[in-house]
């Protein structure tokens, strides 16, 4: 697990510099400071190294020469810094949107402890983290309409589009690679890579399925079961999905004490006295937690004749990511106009082949595995 974090500036008059740090009492040597400095002054690019420094395993991100911020995770010995790139990306996002008058400095706790749970996330809680980037969000929306765009291209547009200055496109694409939603490629005669949408993300709000199939075994008393089922369909008959509404929702999603919350709310209507249970899986601020859910209209609230409190999921939610088939038919628009060069279009129809054939691969394997633990 990590140990710190450290936020730290190279300044001409003093050197390396540490502006906040988390705990306080954690100890980082002006050597090792220095060490981290001259190893990202070596590419002089945005991005992440990793250190073994003495007793020190550090993964450290630097945000380009534009803001110069290096962000310190100070690591156990056994730790993988890999692990934490994505989450180190994230969180320097925020602090460097946070940089006037040093607002980020008291959002240092928070951040380490989100990046510290980060090699633990599953794919939902990552994707939502993806769809909460600002700049992942504008570059996934530009692709819907496009399909492709070069690198180049997006650099110049993402800098006029996002005001708020610092663009680390290197490590936005990054981590859409990993998450096999964008592919980079070079094309012959092209004088830029190409970035390509591969797969698109899907969010929105759905029906607790499960639970409103058979409310009574899943833990509310029988008396209370229309009652459920019509506040479910109340909502949904008046839901509209909005971009608002789900950042809304990925807001509390990525928060690790609501998100094991609503895994237990996905399997069962339960008591407050299940809820409390919770907090030996690190859910201390349980009454803020179902504020969040309840504000969010995540849950609804019954009570029997002995004011017995029941909660339960009014609507869960959906995130994940599927194969862009719409992009066929924007591909065929652009050939007729011949708006791109026909033999990135050409490229493009490869690269779609090709991911499609590895998703149903995939989703074989799954099933296959499933079905063996199963038999």
């Amino acid at each position: 697990m990590p140990v710190g974090l450290a936020i730290m500036r190279w300044d001409e008059r003093v050197g390396t510099e540490i502006l906040a740090k988390y705990p306080e009492e954690i100890s980082i040597t002006d050597k090792t400071l220095m060490q981290v400095y001259s190893t990202h002054e070596y590419s002089g690019e945005s991005g992440m190294i990793s250190l073994m420094i003495g007793s020190l395993n550090i993964a450290s991100y630097y945000t380009g020469p534009d803001k110069g911020f290096y962000i310190l995770l100070l690591l156990s010995l056994d730790d993988d810094p890999d692990a934490y790139e994505g989450g180190l990306i994230d969180i320097s996002r925020i602090i460097l949107q946070n940089i006037v008058d040093d607002a980020y400095v008291p959002m240092i706790p928070d951040l380490f402890r989100r990046l510290s749970v980060y090699p633990t996330l599953n794919n939902e809680q990552r994707l939502a983290i993806t769809y909460q980037d600002e700049i992942k969000r504008l570059i996934i929306n530009r692709l819907r309409d496009e399909g492709v765009v070069s690198k180049s291209e997006l650099m110049v547009w993402l800098k006029d589009q996002y005001k708020q200055g610092f663009v680390d496109l290197e490590g936005v694409l990054t981590e859409l690679i990993k998450r096999e939603i964008v592919k980079e490629t070079s094309v012959k005669g092209m004088p830029s890579e190409l970035i390509f949408l591969i797969q698109d993300v899907v969010a929105l709000r759905v029906p607790p399925v499960k639970i409103f199939g058979d409310p009574s075994n899943r833990g509310l008393p029988s008396q209370l079961k229309e009652d459920y089922r019509i506040e479910v369909k109340k909502y949904f008959q008046n839901y509209r999905p909005s971009e608002g509404d789900n950042l809304r929702i990925i807001d509390i999603l990525i928060n690790p004490q609501v998100y094991e919350t609503l895994r237990l709310l996905r399997t069962a209507i339960v008591t407050k006295n299940d809820l409390e249970k919770l907090r030996k899986k690190g859910v201390d601020d349980l009454d803020e937690v179902l504020k969040m859910l309840w504000d969010t209209q995540m849950i609804q609230v019954f009570q029997d004749d002995r004011n017995n409190e029941y909660y339960a999921l009014l609507s869960d939610y959906y995130l994940d990511l599927v194969f862009p088939k719409y992009l066929l038919n924007t591909i065929k628009n652009v050939y007729d106009q011949k708006s791109k060069a026909s033999q990135v279009l050409a490229e493009y129809l490869t690269v779609l082949e090709n991911s499609y054939s590895e998703i149903k691969a995939a989703a074989k394997a799954e099933a296959k595995a499933l079905a063996k633990v199963e038999g």
